[in-house]
């Protein structure tokens, strides 16, 4: 257990569950971003440029959480909030107007299309931040 005034590493425990799942979603997330821009981005620009920006912001999640130190602390919590608002975003948008996302994306009704694992992520990822923050 941390001393008082101890910050855990974030990649610890299941941290490295957290940091597993990040990883697999940045792979797949700017692999089909990457595919789906080369081959078809005249279809929906803005969906897979969603894509593109989930996939970068799960880079950056994985980063931070895999790394030690307040930088990498900062840029997790920075990743992490910005996916949350980024799902919760999208996946409205796709509710109220799915006329505007003719192809889906990573976030696409709230990650419906992964199992909603993408609206599930931001939440564990606030958790085990806040898990592992300074006590005291």
């Amino acid at each position: 257990m941390p001393e008082r005034g101890e910050v855990r590493a974030t990649a610890t425990g299941p941290g490295r569950i957290l940091i597993a799942v990040y990883g697999i979603f940045a792979l797949a997330a700017s692999a089909r971003a990457g595919v789906q821009i080369v081959e078809r981005f005249d279809e929906a620009p803005l969906a897979y440029s969603l894509s593109a920006v989930a996939g970068f912001v799960y880079i950056l999640a994985t980063v931070g959480l895999a790394g030690t130190g307040p930088g990498f602390r900062r840029l997790a919590w920075f990743a992490v909030t910005f996916e949350l608002v980024g799902v919760l975003t999208v996946g409205a948008f796709t509710a109220l107007v799915p006329g505007d996302f003719p192809r889906n994306t990573v976030w696409t009704w709230f990650g419906m299309g992964y199992g909603f694992v993408p609206l599930v992520l931001p939440f564990a990822g606030i958790w085990w931040l806040r898990r592992t923050a300074r006590s005291g």
